[in-house]
């Protein structure tokens, strides 16, 4: 049973973190919670020792693995996939595989009704971090798993700022349109805020070790096994800073979105979201009979073929149909749903997203101090921006504690 003696497990993969390891380790120095083990796997391929444009990785590396092992106030396990002989080769390589070791590290060794979190070496935490994860875990005692509040802090940097701000606002319009349809992954997984309990992450057989987006397929996978709340007391602030050290992600986003390409981004229609709506609620009725959905001719392009008859025959209640549906149709077929749909469309990110402001929160739009006479990403200014993210932040934190668990 979780209580104030339940073990937490911070992991973390790191590579190329030397100058942020310090204040992270700070950090979790200063967490009012005190009963944690740290995991670090410090990583990196093989190939970076002898290739001259990634040298400077490995040399940060291993001043990050001297910081750790000089660190004597921390319970703290060092796994070392950086020093030479011991990086990743062949396919094995990635945040993936470091968050899998040092996250399958922890479920080595914990008991079952202890808690894996997962954080980043260049993610700020408040002191009460620890202790609201645990006290979430308490207060819902049947979920397995949080996906974290998160807010990305300003640099000052224009660049970085503009990026990371286009970029968080996509990412909030998507999750504020899934939370507003009832979605069922109406979660944002963000690898440096998420926790599970170790029986969770047993059961789920782990993390997969994508190479990029492996905190999405996680929170998916917690999703399917059980309960996700997605909202706690506090937030983790992930840095705001151009990298490529992943394939996608924020990061790659802001390097591509500086250099012009948002398309991999779209803010999309929200009539798309009313259209993955209507084609769950059709979810029960799809167990007497087969008829037309809006997402049928995506689903049939997807599954090659009529996936309702399968899932009746595996399924004796309607309730389980739905489960089962719901089970198939998941979040990752949700985006590929919408990515499908927005080949479709010619309307501009800006209109999608001033159109929704207008139709939802027509109100508090017209008392806001967002200024969206003319607006476009490529003229506003950081500004105009931020006030637009916080906006977004603040009605995506109102549902958030409206919903509180994914079920």
């Amino acid at each position: 049973m979780l209580n104030r003696q339940t073990k937490i497990f911070v992991t973390v993969p790191l590579m190329d973190e030397a100058k942020n390891i310090p204040a992270f380790l700070a950090c979790l120095k200063s967490q009012t919670y005190k009963n944690f083990k740290l995991i670090a796997c410090v990583n990196q391929p093989e190939s970076f020792r002898s290739d001259p444009a990634k040298a400077s990785v490995y040399y940060s590396n291993q001043k990050t693995l001297e910081i750790l092992f000089s660190e004597k106030s921390l319970d703290l396990q060092i796994v070392d996939r950086s020093s030479q002989g011991k990086g990743w080769v062949e396919k094995k390589f990635g945040v993936g595989w470091a968050r899998k070791v040092a996250m399958d590290a922890a479920a080595l060794q914990a008991n079952k009704d202890d808690i894996i979190v997962s954080m980043d070496g260049d993610t700020i935490y408040d002191p009460k971090y620890l202790e609201s994860v645990l006290l979430t875990f308490v207060r819902h005692s049947s979920v397995k798993a949080i996906s974290i509040p998160y807010y990305h802090k300003l640099t000052g940097n224009i660049e970085e700022d503009r990026a990371v701000l286009r970029y968080e606002i996509y990412m909030r319009y998507f999750a504020l349109n899934l939370l507003r349809i009832n979605n069922p992954y109406a979660f944002t997984a963000i690898g440096s805020a998420m926790a599970c309990t170790v029986d969770a992450y047993r059961g789920i057989r782990g993390i997969t070790p994508h190479k990029s987006g492996e905190d999405f397929y996680f929170i998916q996978k917690l999703r399917k096994y059980g309960d996700v709340v997605i909202y706690m007391d506090e937030t983790a602030f992930p840095a705001a800073r151009f990298s490529d050290r992943v394939f996608f992600g924020t990061g790659p986003a802001m390097i591509k979105g500086n250099a012009g390409d948002w398309t991999g981004y779209p803010i999309y229609p929200s009539s798309f979201f009313d259209e993955i709506k209507s084609s769950f609620d059709s979810f029960g009725d799809l167990f007497q009979k087969d008829f037309e959905i809006p997402m049928s001719t995506f689903l049939l392009q997807k599954f090659g073929g009529d996936i309702w008859q399968e899932l009746r025959k595996n399924s004796k209640t309607k309730d389980k149909f739905i489960r089962a549906c719901i089970q198939k149709v998941d979040g990752l077929r949700t985006l590929q749903y919408l990515k499908w749909r927005n080949q479709s469309t010619a309307l501009a990110d800006e209109n999608n997203l001033i159109f929704f402001l207008d139709v939802f929160y027509p109100d508090e739009l017209l008392n806001s101090k967002m200024k969206l006479k003319n607006f476009t990403f490529d003229v506003a200014g950081i500004e105009c921006l931020n006030e637009i993210r916080n906006f977004l932040f603040e009605k995506e934190t109102q549902w958030r504690k409206k919903i509180k668990i994914l079920q």
